[in-house]
């Protein structure tokens, strides 16, 4: 949850710097979780909303996270936009958000342990 926490509230619009893989992947744990109370609950009060404005909040912050964790493997932000390749760029992405972190500082910061 702290990790969760973390991307929310510390790095919301944070595009720069670096995310290591616990992070991506606690942050992405999370968010599942919590789309998936929030849509039963939609669900059993017969909403249709709640779903909705969730996702708007989040949006931001995991995208910021997403860019970070490409920067953290050594690739630009815009490979996000990999993602609208079917099937392969999907793929792909996964591959570079599960790769483990360049060593040391790259051109977007420093390693972030």
């Amino acid at each position: 949850m702290e990790w969760y926490l973390k991307v929310v509230r510390d790095n919301y619009a944070n595009f720069n710097g670096r995310a290591s893989r616990q992070e991506y992947w606690m942050f992405f744990l999370f968010n599942m979780i919590f789309a998936i109370v929030i849509m039963g609950i939609d669900i059993i009060l017969g909403l249709w909303f709640l779903n909705i404005i969730y996702s708007l909040v989040v949006m931001i912050p995991g995208i910021a996270v997403g860019i970070r964790r490409l920067h953290d493997v050594g690739k630009s932000g815009w490979f996000l936009l990999i993602s609208l390749i079917p099937l392969v760029g999907v793929i792909w992405l996964i591959v570079l958000l599960a790769s483990k972190s360049n060593p040391g500082e790259n051109q977007y910061g420093a390693e972030p342990k």
